[in-house]
């Protein structure tokens, strides 16, 4: 049968239940069967590319966002008498994350149009992926630390996003495995 084992208690994306499941002496019958029978693990990997683009087309909206609250945020907070965002490099540093954040939009939609048109994007979705994990990280934590003490506390999303949004860089293939992917289609690293 099939046996659900106890749910794992996560750091993030803490509303997605995540468990092992356990799978003994299960039949499916073939009308329930989809593709091809032991190609799942084929299926799924041909499918990352798909995933991968989607992660990236789903942490933009966060990263935006964030990037918004924290210029208002920091336009109101005031530190010796003037708003935080009056600091020369607390503006640039929110510019900078915008700039890199558009880029990150530009490569997912080369990535996308290309596979609309059937080509292979096994390098672009993974170097899209890559770098939306390491820039949201980098978005939440420097969006944080101009939030201060506020930033700590589950009172706002920054805070949230800097838990949930730490999951890009691992699910779906870590940044190590992406490296690994784009070294092979540049023709650094061998393909398997």
């Amino acid at each position: 049968g099939i046996h659900v084992a106890k749910k794992i208690d996560k750091l993030g994306m803490r509303a997605s239940d995540t468990a092992q499941i356990f799978f003994e002496d299960v039949r499916v019958p073939c009308r329930n069967l989809i593709g091809e029978e032991g190609k799942g693990f084929t299926y799924q990997m041909l499918q990352f590319q798909e995933e991968r683009l989607w992660g990236v087309a789903t942490a933009l909206t966060p990263m935006e966002t964030i990037i918004e609250e924290t210029i208002e945020y920091t336009r109101q907070r005031k530190v010796f008498g003037q708003p935080v965002l009056h600091n020369q490099t607390v503006h640039f540093r929110l510019a900078e994350l915008a700039t890199e954040v558009e880029l990150l939009r530009s490569l997912l939609h080369r990535a996308v149009a290309l596979y609309v048109e059937g080509n292979d994007v096994t390098k672009f979705a993974s170097m899209a992926k890559l770098k939306a994990g390491r820039l949201t990280r980098e978005v939440t934590d420097s969006c944080l630390q101009f939030w201060g003490g506020m930033g700590f506390t589950s009172e706002v999303l920054v805070s949230r996003f800097y838990r949930d949004l730490r999951l890009m860089s691992i699910g779906g293939g870590t940044d190590e495995t992406m490296l690994s992917i784009i070294c092979k289609y540049m023709d650094i690293l061998p393909r398997v």
